[in-house]
């Protein structure tokens, strides 16, 4: 049955006399089906579509439930992190310095890869080991933190270079050689490694990996929240969707002491 005899179908009412309280109704009604919001959309746009031309072409006096633009907001994918021996196998296959660096920052300080490009050499603190992240992601500054390995690929990367650039990660060669590296040629570079390694992995799947790497291993999700710079803690909140690690711990911890509480002994 097509989406549009489906909705006609349901109505006990007048087409002409449908409003939003109804629209919202019939809505309710796909979703009680188990109609997923994607299909739901497609429903709205035949109804949208069926009145806009009642109206404008068979010029019926009528109002359009469906205004233009709504639609059911969609769940957005969790993100995908790489597991710890695929991050060995990633790390395995990159040998120059620079690239190191830039994705350990990444892997390690929860780095987007436009913070990447933007980062200055004034920003790195050495003895305090830390990255002063300027205007990151919502004009937002924060401070993070460098890790023993991130430190020493970030180290290494620079006494190689010869340049005085004040940004920090350049282009090695070509007629651009000695300019801020660009966001598509730190991507370009990532998709390289992960051919050679026989992955598929993004920039942006390395701050994941950092997230869940950290929860995992017991860090505080507001901890996290302030390295990623997210403003919510809604945002961060998906990441305990995705650690599994944690909630398996977390359950056999509990379950021990719910088991003690409850053993025939002290029942």
């Amino acid at each position: 049955m097509n989406t549009l005899k489906h909705f006609i179908l349901w109505l006990d009412v007048r087409l002409e006399t449908v409003d939003h309280k109804k629209l919202l109704a019939y809505i309710d009604y796909l979703l009680d089906r188990g109609l997923q919001p994607k299909t739901i959309n497609c429903h709205l746009d035949s109804i949208r579509g069926f009145y806009h031309y009642l109206i404008e072409e068979e010029q019926v006096q009528m109002v359009n439930p469906v205004k233009r633009g709504y639609a059911l907001r969609l769940s957005r994918p969790l993100p995908r992190h790489l597991r710890d021996e695929e991050v060995v196998q990633l790390l395995g296959v990159i040998e120059d310095h620079r690239d190191r660096a830039m994705f350990m920052l990444m892997l390690r300080c929860g780095l987007r890869v436009e913070e990447v490009t933007r980062l200055k050499l004034p920003a790195i603190d050495w003895r305090r080991r830390q990255v002063f992240v300027y205007q990151g992601k919502g004009a937002k500054d924060r401070v993070v933190y460098l890790s023993d390995d991130s430190y020493e690929a970030l180290l290494h990367y620079l006494r190689v270079r010869t340049s005085r650039a004040k940004e920090v990660f350049l282009v090695g060669k070509g007629r651009c050689k000695g300019k801020g590296i660009s966001v598509r040629g730190i991507q370009k570079r990532l998709e390289h490694y992960g051919r050679e390694a026989g992955l598929k992995v993004s920039c942006h799947q390395l701050r994941h990996t950092m997230a869940t790497q950290l929860l995992n291993a017991d860090a505080a999700l507001v901890t996290i929240q302030d390295l990623l710079g997210h403003t919510r803690i809604k945002t961060t909140q998906r990441y305990c969707r995705v650690s599994n690690t944690k909630v398996q711990r977390d359950y056999h911890r509990a379950m021990v002491v719910v088991m003690e509480r409850t053993s025939e002994g002290e029942v």
